[in-house]
């Protein structure tokens, strides 16, 4: 079952990519025809982003990652010995190698874990999680986020957070080439009478790039939620005690949101970060922590 989850996550790794790479050809081919009249040129442009952000991402995730969320490497195991140790063993009982290991400022209780795979991953901690919770719960919460690593999920993640964020910037830059470009050729096209098809285009243009980064968001959160269970299920599988497990997300669901995490990456999270609900649970970074809590306490 675990071996077959890791071949499934690969393969969502590459739907993910051609996925959200011909989401940016689309906003891209809308940038082209709104800035130089040509749909080509902006689908080159876009996807020449696309893999330079990639490419930098896959190759620098832990890094990045980090650095957006504020966290500060631990090198040394007397710096945080507890978390450190956790870790170790977790990563050897998971047969993985050892992670990188940060520490966040904030006191709200929260851990994620990053990388492009097992040989380049890292862990973050809140200092809130290592005040709060006991020695029992840490591991618990360190044993998810190994799981997350020993089975690939880390770099499905990695992946989405990348195109999502080019899917962002693409947008970003579309809207203000839809105001100039589009308002340049409105003048011609009222001097030259124009015609119906060059409004519907402009409209078709400006829908694509108001609804793409929507789609980014709601494909990288499904993907966050469908992922947690099986962590959840590893982690008890590396500590052989769902209570851990259990009692860290009990005190991590009633406590305050965070200050430092950053919003893109809110999804790699243990839980959500920002405790937001949202109608319909559409627009959740993750499962309820309640279901959750369920199919812990049944295994």
């Amino acid at each position: 079952m675990l071996y077959q989850q890791i071949a499934s996550n690969k393969r969502k790794t590459v739907g993910v990519m051609v996925g959200f790479l011909l989401l940016v050809g689309v906003i891209g081919a809308a940038i082209g025809y709104a800035f130089a009249g040509s749909a080509l040129i902006g689908i080159i442009f876009a996807i020449v982003i696309g893999f330079v952000y990639m490419f930098v991402m896959l190759g620098q995730s832990a890094d990045v990652v980090m650095s957006m969320n504020h966290a500060r490497e631990i090198t040394d195991p007397s710096q945080a010995p507890e978390l450190w140790h956790i870790v170790e063993d977790m990563a050897l009982v998971g047969k993985v190698p050892m992670p990188r290991v940060f520490i966040i400022e904030d006191n709200s209780p929260n851990a994620f874990a990053t990388g492009n795979d097992p040989s380049n991953a890292a862990v973050a901690a809140t200092t809130g999680l290592l005040t709060r919770l006991n020695r029992e719960e840490l591991e618990g919460v360190m044993a998810h986020e190994v799981s997350h690593i020993r089975n690939y999920d880390i770099r499905l993640q990695t992946v989405a957070l990348a195109l999502a964020s080019v899917v962002s910037i693409l947008a970003n830059f579309g809207m203000h080439s839809l105001f100039w470009g589009g308002h340049r050729r409105r003048n011609d096209r009222d001097d030259s009478g124009g015609g119906v098809f060059e409004i519907v285009m402009m409209l078709l243009a400006l829908l694509a790039v108001i609804l793409g980064p929507l789609a980014a968001m709601i494909a990288q959160m499904a993907l966050s939620r469908n992922r947690e269970y099986l962590a959840d299920a590893s982690a008890v599988e590396l500590t052989r005690n769902p209570l851990g497990l259990v009692n860290a997300l009990e005190k991590i669901s009633t406590s305050e949101p965070m200050q430092a995490a950053d919003a893109s990456s809110a999804s790699m999270y243990i839980a959500d970060p920002f405790k937001g609900k949202t109608w319909a649970h559409l627009f959740d970074t993750h499962p309820p922590i309640e279901e959750r809590v369920k199919r812990l306490r049944q295994m």
